[in-house]
Order: C-alpha cells, then sequence, then structure tokens
C-alpha cells in the first residue's frame, strides 16, 4: 500500500482544493481524508510526504493523433501513450484520419485493441463520412456500439451542409459529440500559414481567418437547429470564439477546443520558426490568442486539447509550401497551462486541471478525469 501524504489534491469533480491524504491500495484509492494514519493501514506501506507538491486527476486530451494505422513511421499507439504518460495525460481520444480511417468496425477494433496495451487509457473518434470524402455517412450507431467515442474528419473540413446537418441529426439521435475541423478551402491558398505578416514574410498567399469563421458560422447554427452536441475543433480566431460565446448564450449544444499552441503563441513564431511552427489552423494574431485566453476563462471555451500531431523530421525539413502542417503537445500540455495561464492569473489552477480532464471526460462520456475512494 502506498500513503501518500501532505498532498495539495486539487479536484474539479468534488471542488476539492486543499491538504490531503490519499491512501492507495494496488491501482485503487483506498480513502482519500484530510489526515491518514500510518496505523490504519496495512503494515507493508510505503510512506510518502508530498508536501508542497500537487495531486491532480489524470489528464484526458480529448485531441491526439497517433498516425496509427499507416502514418506509423511518424508516431504509433505505443510511442503516443509514452509520450501522453510523460505529460501526465492518462486518457486520449484519437482522431480518425489514418490509413485506413476508423470509418469501419475493423480499424475501429484494431486501434481499440492496440490502445488495451498501453499504459494509458485510449479511446478514439470514428469517422463522420466513408473515407472522409465527405459525402456518404459511416454507420453511426454499429460504429457507436464497437466502441467510438465521437464522429469527425478531422484534418478534412465537411464542406457540404447538407452533409454536415444529416450528420448531426445521426450524432444527436446516438447521444455522440461530433467534432468539426472548421477551414474552409476557398479562403486558403497555402494552408498552416497565416494569411497577414506570416504569408507575407513566406512570400505566399496564405490561410485567410475567414476560412474558420466561415464554418463555424454554419456549424454552430446546425447545431441551434438539430441539436446535436457539436465540438468546434481547435479554435483559432477571436471571431469563431465570439460565434461560440453566443451559440452557447441562445442554448446549443456547442463546444470548443483550445490547443497550447495557440494560446501561447502567435504568427510570430511561424517567421521565426519556420514548418515546425506550421499547422492547421495555422497560428494567427496577438488578438486572436488573447481572446482564446478570454474564452477559456470565460467557460466559453470548454477543454484544452493538444491537437498532437508528429512528424517526421525529413517531411518537417520540406520547404514551408510542402510541409506537413502539425505540432507534437502532449509533453509540454499542463506545464504551458500553468505558465501561460495559470501564473499570468487568467485561469486559476482548478480551472485549468478543470478543462484538461473532467471537461473533455464528461463530453465524451469517460470514465476519467476525477480523484475518489473506489
Amino acid at each position: 500500500m502506498l500513503l501518500i501524504q501532505n498532498a495539495h489534491l486539487i479536484d474539479p469533480a468534488s471542488r476539492t482544493d486543499g491538504i490531503r491524504d490519499i491512501l492507495i491500495e494496488g491501482e485503487k484509492i483506498i480513502k482519500i481524508a484530510e489526515h491518514i494514519a500510518p496505523g490504519e493501514a496495512a503494515p507493508a506501506l510505503t510512506v510518502l510526504n508530498a508536501e508542497g507538491l500537487t495531486a491532480i486527476p489524470g489528464l484526458v486530451d480529448a485531441h491526439v493523433h497517433f498516425r496509427d494505422p499507416g502514418f506509423t513511421w511518424k508516431e504509433d499507439i505505443d510511442s503516443g501513450a509514452r509520450a501522453a504518460a510523460a505529460g501526465g495525460v492518462t486518457t486520449v481520444v484519437l482522431m480518425a484520419n489514418t490509413k485506413p480511417c476508423v470509418d469501419n468496425a475493423d480499424t475501429l477494433r484494431y486501434v481499440l485493441e492496440k490502445g488495451e496495451k498501453t499504459p494509458i487509457h485510449v479511446a478514439t473518434c470514428a469517422n463522420v463520412t466513408l473515407g472522409m470524402k465527405g459525402k456518404e455517412l459511416v454507420d453511426m450507431k454499429a460504429l457507436h456500439a464497437a466502441g467510438a467515442a465521437g464522429f469527425t474528419d478531422d484534418g478534412i473540413p465537411l464542406l457540404s451542409e447538407e452533409t454536415a446537418r444529416a450528420a448531426m441529426e445521426a450524432a444527436a439521435a446516438e447521444g455522440v459529440p461530433i467534432s468539426f475541423h472548421e477551414e474552409n478551402p476557398a479562403f486558403i491558398e497555402n494552408n498552416g500559414i497565416n494569411a497577414g505578416k506570416a504569408s507575407a514574410h513566406f512570400g505566399i498567399g496564405g490561410s485567410d481567418r475567414q476560412a474558420e469563421i466561415d464554418m463555424v458560422e454554419r456549424d454552430v447554427r446546425l447545431a441551434q437547429e438539430t441539436g446535436a452536441c457539436v465540438v468546434i475543433q481547435h479554435i483559432s480566431t477571436k471571431e469563431a470564439v465570439e460565434l461560440v460565446r453566443q451559440a452557447k448564450k441562445k442554448g446549443a449544444d456547442v463546444h470548443a477546443e483550445a490547443t497550447p499552441h495557440h494560446f501561447t503563441l502567435t504568427e510570430e513564431a511561424a517567421i521565426q520558426y519556420g514548418t515546425l511552427a506550421k499547422m492547421n489552423p495555422p497560428l494567427r494574431e496577438e488578438a486572436d490568442r488573447q481572446a482564446i485566453i478570454e474564452g477559456l476563462s470565460d467557460g466559453t471555451i470548454d477543454m484544452i486539447a493538444t491537437d498532437h500531431a508528429p512528424h517526421s523530421a525529413e517531411e518537417k525539413a520540406k520547404p514551408v509550401t510542402e510541409a506537413p502542417s502539425g505540432i507534437i503537445g502532449l509533453e509540454t500540455s499542463l506545464a504551458l497551462g500553468i505558465s501561460e495561464l495559470v501564473d499570468t492569473g487568467r485561469l486559476t489552477l482548478t480551472q485549468l486541471i478543470e478543462r484538461m480532464s473532467l471537461a473533455p471526460a464528461r463530453l465524451y462520456g469517460l470514465d476519467a478525469g476525477y480523484l475518489a475512494e473506489g
């Protein structure tokens, strides 16, 4: 048995924020109390004095790419799980843009079974459309029954309003969240670089902010009309944050993710670091970064999700118009949350932990994101 004494325990679910002792046997919490005497436990007891340390729930990252199957030179489920554990992330929700993509029960089963062999909890979304082609819907009922935590074609925007509406209606009928990658290619010349100072620096056309605004405007409206639980992925513009804020005020079941890179960096990082800071949607302006932080502070943005998206060094070494978009984040997300949000006074530590654990767990119906006896 392990007795952790004098830990600063933060648990948003029980609204605990104070000094507690925690008694653990095997992988189960036996007791949480203000004081647990060593004599209360079995003789074979290890005592850890956690004075000055903080105990929090395992983090839940609801937007992760482990590239498995099909792109395992970038990452696989095993290496991704190790990265997650190193960052304090004990539960992940994987995206479905693999090869083959997760539009069928066999691939879904492969991902879940491989995830069971890792030291963390691995859930996954399935696709919204067959082959991620944006046309024919998958069998959501069958895939949900087979274990899909939600549905998304993340990586590719769903351009057809008719298809988006039908997908929301199907997801609402199943009672599962449906997530959208909000970038209209009509407003994008080269993705991954903000249209403005960054694109001018590289001498290319970039990704205009209207690409996101246009899609979010449509999808919050459809969410209101269909009653679906809709997640706006990796929000990047101040206008999109405001659209989500207003949709929530109207009663829409709309949620939003913010990534650590979007609340920490701006397009200046793309100018400085080139392809290493190229991602979709791109890093934008300081006003957008501040709007995202304000959205996290007032609850407009429900959760922090990394959009952990690894690539090989060889791929990132290509010219800016050829290198793939994506940045890693699992190992650094908590540290960035503390330094950029808590230490600056924008969020309390409890609020940060809630947005990185309990909120995403509740959204996806996962038994995670809290500390409790049993």
